[in-house]
């Protein structure tokens, strides 16, 4: 596909068609720009640098609708600071995602009976290279569908070679300055994926389960106590009961001991203030090897710690005695029955419980003992506070930095080892004759505590959140000290989601801290999280994530509605979009009405060319000016708007614009003039100001929508008179502070009102569309002459013939219905014989308002809906209330009007 044929100095004179094609126009231009390296960011100091790092989609499967609306966004802001003449760099790539990646591989070999461990190391590895070839070719391709303007010569994986070096240097800088440790502590363990999880990785589910009440007996005879447990599979791990120290049920049992059921095993009866008294019978078992809180518990009393479930969540070990090679829930059920049999088990009860499942694979997670590489938080996180609290990084909406700070505030130290094998190994190596452990890139000739040379590398991976914590600097050449990380470092703004603050945001803030003294943006946006119309989150495992592409190609809307679409709802005041087609087919609609305007404009700039609009013309009427003053007024609340992330008023803004005041106003105004018939040079200087308007406020109008939609801009830019070789590339919009003005906005918003309201009273009187009639402005002397100069545009929108112009003291003509419009009252003159038609009709019309307007008051009279109503619902309510309100005034006067 080559370069397109047009000039860069003027529009083509070729007919536009009568429908715009996305699916012909999108994939051309995106293949015009690439080959023009539009979207290369080179290191260039004379010019300052903008930069935006991708949240990197992980490699386990195609891109969805939230990956659709967070790129968009991240999109818009990149078009925008290159217009503006910023050096942008938007950094793409793909992330191996560990877990994820392993699940589904993992996923794909159990459809032919097999497991990673059946392949071995090597074969998995080499089977997740050719899965990561794969979807990453899937995912560019989605991303350039969608024409996002991403610098692809600088795409990175998280497992090139570069930055695989960077993530081990990150690792061992780390360790070496003391922060990374290697020790025996409680994780959450997937018996899936064979894992360790982070507790942000960690989703909690609500399930119903029971609570067991058994009896330990007394070790002396006597009848012991009852603990109530959900898990008695662990009984046989038990070590101790515990009761709170105040709990006088008990206070006689403490310092004894009592029997664990099945396992016949003495055991104390302790007590501890982190026993809560109203749980169950107020006395529980104490296992520390399989429990957090019993962990630290049998820690602070000295007790011993005993595993009954093995990695895989299967009972193993001495204590799981008659139970052992069972699943733990099969080991419940086994476990329950032996209690009914001896007659321990006193009664069961449902309970509602919270359980942690692994958010990768749903897997029911489990406490568990191991070995497992952990970061040392305090120091890292301190810097990483202030620069929030300091303002050095913002987050939008404001309120998401209280999450960051109190996640912050309270952080544990970050267990960042995985018992899997797709990742970065990590570069410790053990030695076997006497254990010590050496960190370093390559496997050591010998061991520097004994000499021996049987050494083995550390079989557990790093995190993938670890290797990602790096992503704004390890693209840029990180450790080394490289003219790109030198200008790019550090960047400007994350675009993401509020699931991974703390996975991903934070952790970026403490490692730009840490290894370079510098915050790795300032800016953080946090966009609403798309759902389904049921609700739910995006999810192809779960069948609820949509495919933007198949909107985009299958179904036609094309990149630029959906786009649009996602945009102008991404509003700061809500951290949920419902996502449905209607949305698009909204969209779509106001794509027909930008082309079809760009057809009507195109057709009247013959001969028209840039050099023309350097300058306004002579011969500006008001109504130019008026249009002028709107349009500069929207390019400052455009811009101020995605200053301010604020994507959705920045939209609306666009839309508002160029659909009403623009298309519906505007050109039917400009219709007036150019239709006119010839009437010497101060007809066509009219002409020629017009011609002029049209051009520059639509061209300057597409400039400010580009971000957002940029082919159909693109596309419309090329076809009008233009400076420069593509939009793209063009300077962002910039107007005199003299074009707003005031006084011509209030006299163009006259005519709006005017015309409106002679329409508002055709339709209320039940004029044909076709009927031109009779109209009367009655105004104050001063609004004369300007409703004399604005009359003949009037009566064309209007289709009133003849309009006459009165003195607001003049006595009201009979038999008139009228409104008020912006200080001028407009009357429709009716004849005798149609009075009591049209009667009927408004009396008919108002006995339907009036009814409708009850039902709404007494709808807001209602206690229960002002309770339960969302606020926006309220608020909607009262807003129809009050228009209902103002139609029932507007008909009664039109009632009392034609009296008699």
């Amino acid at each position: 596909m080559g370069e397109d044929p047009r000039t860069p100095e003027a529009g083509t004179a070729e007919a536009m068609p009568k429908v715009y094609d996305p699916a012909a126009v999108e994939p051309r231009w995106y293949a015009v720009w690439m080959s023009r390296g539009y979207f290369h960011a080179p290191v260039d100091p004379a010019r300052q640098p903008y930069v935006i790092m991708m949240p990197l989609p992980n490699i386990t499967g195609d891109l969805h609708m939230g990956h659709a609306l967070n790129n968009t966004l991240q999109d818009v802001l990149i078009r925008w600071r290159r217009m503006q003449g910023y050096n942008v760099l938007w950094m793409p790539g793909t992330d191996h995602a560990s877990i994820g990646t392993h699940v589904v591989m993992e996923r794909e070999l159990a459809k032919e009976g097999k497991t990673r461990f059946d392949l071995g190391r090597e074969a998995f590895l080499a089977f997740a290279w050719s899965w990561k070839e794969k979807y990453q070719q899937i995912i560019y391709s989605q991303l350039r569908r969608l024409g996002f303007s991403c610098d692809w010569a600088r795409a990175t994986f998280t497992m090139d070679p570069a930055y695989s070096d960077a993530v081990l240097e990150a690792f061992l800088r780390l360790y070496r300055k003391g922060y990374i440790y290697y020790g025996k502590r409680m994780v959450n363990w997937c018996p899936h994926d064979l894992t360790s999880v982070s507790d942000l990785e960690v989703e909690h589910r609500e399930v119903q389960g029971t609570l067991y009440h058994v009896r330990y007996r007394g070790a002396d005879g006597g009848p012991g106590v009852v603990i109530a447990t959900q898990r008695p599979e662990t009984i046989l791990a038990d070590v101790a009961v515990a009761v709170h120290p105040e709990d006088s049920r008990y206070a006689a049992l403490v310092g004894r001991e009592v029997i664990v059921p099945l396992a016949e095993r003495r055991v104390p009866v302790i007590a501890d203030r982190r026993v809560e008294p109203d749980f169950g019978t107020g006395a529980v078992k104490i296992t520390p090897g399989h429990d957090p809180l019993d962990y630290e518990i049998g820690a602070d009393h000295g007790l011993p710690t005993l595993v009954v479930l093995d990695e895989a969540g299967r009972m193993a070990g001495e204590a799981a005695s008659a139970f052992a090679g069972m699943d733990r829930f099969a080991a419940r059920t086994a476990v329950v029955e032996a209690l009914r049999r001896q007659g321990l088990l006193e009664r069961e009860e449902p309970y509602t419980t919270t359980v942690g499942v692994c958010d990768r694979c749903k897997t029911v997670l489990e406490p568990y003992i191991t070995d497992q590489w952990f970061v040392r938080m305090e120091a890292l996180a301190a810097p990483a506070i202030r620069v929030v609290r300091e303002g050095k990084v913002r987050f939008h909406p404001e309120r998401w930095a209280r999450v960051y700070l109190d996640w912050m505030e309270h952080i544990r130290d970050w267990n960042i080892s995985r018992r899997l094998w797709w990742g970065h190994r990590i570069p410790v190596w053990h030695c076997r004759a006497c254990r010590e452990m050496v960190a370093q890139r390559e496997r050591p000739a010998r061991c520097p505590a004994c000499g021996g040379a049987d050494l083995e590398q550390e079989e557990q991976i790093l995190d993938t959140w670890f290797s990602s914590a790096l992503w704004p600097f390890a693209t840029l050449g990180w450790p080394q000290t490289t003219p790109e990380l030198r200008y790019f470092y550090p960047g400007d703004v994350l675009v993401t989601g509020r699931d991974i603050i703390h996975l991903w945001v934070a952790r970026m803030i403490m490692m730009g801290l840490e290894f370079l003294g510098e915050v790795p943006f300032t800016d953080v946006y946090i966009n609403p999280t798309v759902l389904n119309l049921q609700g739910q989150r995006m999810s192809k495992s779960l069948g609820t994530g949509l495919d933007p592409i198949d909107y985009v190609e299958q179904q036609g809307y094309g990149a630029d509605v959906l786009r649009f679409a996602l945009v102008v709802r991404c509003s700061q005041q809500q951290q949920d979009l419902r996502f449905s087609a209607k949305m698009l087919d909204d969209v779509r609609t106001f794509t027909t009405k930008i082309w079809n305007i760009a057809r009507f404009v195109q057709l009247h700039l013959a001969g028209f060319g840039p050099s023309e609009g350097t300058a306004p013309p002579v011969g500006l009427s008001p109504l130019d000016l008026w249009v002028l003053s709107r349009y500069a007024r929207t390019v400052q609340e455009v811009t101020d708007d995605l200053e301010g992330f604020e994507f959705d008023k920045a939209a609306r803004a666009c839309y508002d614009f160029l659909w009403s005041t623009y298309a519906d106003w505007y050109v039917e105004l400009a219709k007036v003039d150019l239709y006119a018939p010839d009437g010497g040079p101060a007809r066509e200087e009219r002409r020629r100001a017009v011609r002029w308007t049209l051009w520059t406020v639509l061209e300057g109008s597409l400039r400010l929508l580009h971000p957002i939609m940029p082919f159909i801009t693109e596309e419309v830019w090329q076809r009008l008179p233009h400076r420069g070789e593509s939009i793209m590339v063009a300077p962002w919009p910039e107007v005199p502070e003299s074009w707003v003005d005031p006084e011509v906005e209030a006299t163009g918003d006259r005519l709006v009102a005017v015309v409106r309201a002679i329409r508002s009273l055709r339709a209320d009187l039940g004029v044909p569309p076709g009927t031109r009639v009779p109209a009367v402005l009655r105004a104050p002397a001063e609004l004369h002459p300007t409703l004399g100069a604005l009359r003949p545009y009037i009566a064309a929108l209007a289709r009133s013939d003849p309009l006459t112009v009165e003195d607001l003291a003049a006595a009201r003509p009979a038999g008139t219905a009228g409104l008020l419009a912006d200080g001028v009252e407009v009357l429709l003159p009716v004849a005798p014989a149609d009075r009591d038609r049209i009667r009927a009709r408004l009396a008919q019309e108002l006995a339907r308002v009036s009814a409708e307007l009850q039902r709404v008051e007494g709808r807001l009279r209602s206690a229960d809906f002002q309770a339960r109503a969302p606020q926006p619902v309220v608020e909607a309510e009262t807003a129809r209330r009050e228009a209902l309100r103002e139609r029932s005034r507007v008909l009664e006067g039109h009632l009392a009007a034609l009296q008699g």
